[in-house]
């Protein structure tokens, strides 16, 4: 699977574009385990990112309230 960069949008368009191939049924056998192993890595991506982006916010907030 290629490592490639992401940004947030990105990776949650991909996984919905995951999500309704599955959901309609529209997906071969053969693909579909490759495509749950990109699906979580792409969960697991934007999980990051947006703990990331918390600690960020939370620190900003420290900053002000100084």
């Amino acid at each position: 699977m290629e490592k490639q960069e992401l940004d947030y949008k990105q990776a949650y368009n991909e996984l919905q574009s995951i999500v309704k191939e599955i959901e309609s049924n529209d997906i071969n056998v053969d693909s579909l385990s490759k495509k749950i192993e990109r699906a979580i890595y792409l969960i697991n991506y934007c999980k990051d990112k947006l703990q990331n982006i918390e600690v960020d916010v939370n620190k900003l907030i420290e900053d002000i309230e100084r």
